[in-house]
């Protein structure tokens, strides 16, 4: 694309910083062979912030001969331009179609941004269906933790990509490098991805329903694996990291230096997908986190460095961690965050130590409001804990924390929804309980709920997610409960998007078609809220003769197949059994750390050996 035109185009859009590309420490290569294009199906803002994607950006572009460029969803009015235009969407390096890339790889983090992977399809003229591509267009791929259910999805891609992508990127360019030099048709290029671990080639199976409910997947390629075994990176210390971090030209959501301190979690909350599919645990040593940071510091300017994990007041080394990252980085005036910290942590030395640099805010999860509910969701923190934890934040500077909950979990009464009221309650006497000197100023207590979504590869896989007159009588509950409050701030996600996802989240492939017509009736940015369209979702379904109630209200038995089951995500689905079973009857289950539960069945010894190390 020549600069006149692009000029054209920026000058009718909104925000053209989304599209110009040409970042600090963007990756620039005058000789390639092979080019892989990373694209995000959501804005520039929320692209840019994934930390997949700047790792994945990194390790291709280390490859000799490889370019990876990236290209982002455009918002709407960059849609219409580049249709009135009769242009395709292009990349951010070169300003290339995608049509011009030997790969073409999406990364799924949720639902909903299904119908923008479409939207990116077809502006850049590739047919949406794998059939209906042959070898002149680029491999379509997709990767993500959404991909652990990669039914609803899998007509759309040629391979999908199950766990971590560091080893499975290169792998893949390596393959068809290889193919191609062998003159390999397409099939026989798709017969040698299915080799690789971790990597499923739809085409290749084939589902069967019954009745209208699913009964089974066949095979219709006797060399591909009965069954996808996730990918894991087994030794975190020593994978390549991000690289030079590309610095935007615009603010996008978590602008600053993240290092990864761990990957995986130990706890075991029932609900939780992450914490299931990213087992093991493997951590980083406190060396090399501390070399990443001022590595990252020194190449981009960030004044914030975030140590990143789903859990990182459980890293080992973290009271050994902070003390000197913070004195490190205090020189520069480089404040240090955690995302979010456990209730149970042990932090109080750590608090005081951050708040001497700068304090940013203070994030706990109780997720439930009464011991018993955190008991079923085998969250294993108490009340006490909480407090305990908020008390030390207040008397270590900080004057406002943000509580995270979720309603509509199995077994909830309306005593638990009136609890996170109570809880909320309790932390802001905690507050207001200092001598008054001691107090900072503007304090807030922040209660974000969400919806529960049941997730496959967790315990709750089978239960069926509250209907929405239900969701909308709680939340009017909790709204009455929380006056009152001193300091209290109540924030309730819209709830009618948590009914789309737990429907793509359980489906199977049943939902591309459906898809595609939503697609055509409009439907974009679906987790905008301003975007959604209800009313084009429910015309798509009812023309495909399939419910969202089906699929998001049944509750599953235990014993049906499951169409995600073509997937080994290395947990078994008998140690997801015994965890459902102890939720029914609020039974938690220990830590990992502090001994085997058995998760991975007879590879158990393997797998921990592996957290261990």
């Amino acid at each position: 694309m020549d600069a006149i035109l692009l000029d054209k185009l920026l000058s009718r859009v909104e925000k053209p910083a989304r599209y110009l590309g040409n970042e600090w420490n963007m990756t620039k290569k005058e000789s390639y062979d092979f080019r892989f294009a990373l694209c995000f199906p959501d804005v520039y803002e929320i692209g840019m912030s994934h930390q997949g994607s700047r790792i994945l950006y990194h390790v291709l572009n280390s490859m000799d001969g490889v370019y990876c460029e990236r290209c982002y969803a455009p918002w709407t009015d960059m849609e219409r331009a580049l249709i009135e235009a009769n242009e395709p969407l292009f990349t951010l390096e070169t300003k290339s179609p995608l049509r011009d890339f030997d790969v073409v790889g999406f990364s799924l983090l949720y639902e909903m941004c299904y119908t923008n992977v479409l939207t990116m399809l077809k502006l850049s003229d590739i047919p949406f269906l794998a059939r209906e591509r042959d070898a002149s267009y680029p491999l379509i791929v997709a990767g993500g933790p959404c991909t652990v259910n990669p039914e609803p999805i899998a007509p759309f891609f040629d391979a999908i990509l199950i766990g971590d992508g560091e080893e499975m990127e290169p792998e893949i360019v390596n393959c068809m490098r290889k193919a191609k030099a062998d003159g390999a048709t397409k099939r026989e290029l798709l017969e040698r991805l299915s080799k690789i671990e971790g990597i499923y080639v739809p085409s290749f199976y084939e589902p069967v329903f019954e009745n209208g409910r699913y009964v089974r997947t066949e095979r219709t390629n006797a060399n591909a694996p009965e069954r996808v075994r996730r990918r894991i990176v087994r030794n975190l210390d020593m994978t390549p990291y991000v690289g030079k971090q590309l610095v935007p030209h615009m603010q996008i959501v978590h602008d600053r230096v993240a290092v990864e301190v761990m990957r995986g979690c130990t706890r075991g909350c029932r609900f939780c997908q992450a914490g299931y599919i990213y087992r093991p645990v493997r951590e980083r040593k406190k060396d090399t986190l501390l070399k990443q940071a001022r590595d990252l510091v020194r190449c981009t300017g960030y004044d914030e460095v975030s140590l990143l994990s789903l859990s990182t007041g459980d890293y080992s080394e973290l009271h050994e961690l902070l003390p000197r990252i913070i004195d490190d980085m205090a020189e520069q005036k480089v404040s240090v965050s955690l995302p979010s910290l456990r209730i149970d942590s042990l932090l109080k030395e750590d608090l005081e130590k951050m708040q001497t640099v700068r304090k940013g805010g203070l994030t706990f999860a109780p997720e439930a409001g009464t011991q018993r509910m955190r008991d079923v969701i085998n969250k294993n923190v108490t009340e006490e804990d909480l407090l305990r934890a908020v008390t030390d934040a207040f008397t270590s500077g900080w004057c406002g924390v943000k509580l995270y909950f979720m309603i509509g979990l199995p077994t909830e009464t309306d005593e638990d929804i009136l609890g996170i009221a109570d809880l909320a309650r309790k932390v802001s006497a905690c507050f207001y309980r200092l001598p008054k000197e001691q107090r900072g100023m503007g304090f807030r207590v922040t209660v974000s709920v969400s919806t529960f979504v049941p997730k496959p590869w967790t315990a709750f896989q089978w239960v069926g997610q509250n209907e929405q007159e239900e969701i909308r009588r709680k939340q009017q509950l909790l709204k009455t409960a929380m006056k009152g409050v001193r300091g209290g701030e109540l924030h309730c996600h819209p709830s009618v998007l948590s009914v789309l996802e737990a429907v793509f989240s359980r489906g199977d492939r049943r939902l591309a078609p459906v898809l595609i017509d939503a697609f055509e009736l409009g439907c974009r940015f679906d987790s905008w809220a301003e975007h959604f369209k209800p009313d084009a979702w429910a015309e798509a379904f009812s023309k495909n003769g399939l419910t969202m109630d089906e699929y998001a209200y049944r509750e599953r038995d235990p014993e049906e197949p499951l169409p995600w089951e073509i997937v080994d995500a290395l947990t078994t689905v008998a140690y997801l059994k015994r965890e459902w079973n102890r939720a029914r009857e609020a039974r938690t289950t220990k830590d990992c750390r502090e001994g085997c539960n058995g998760c991975f069945g007879e590879r158990c010894e393997d797998y921990c050996r592996i957290s261990k190390e």
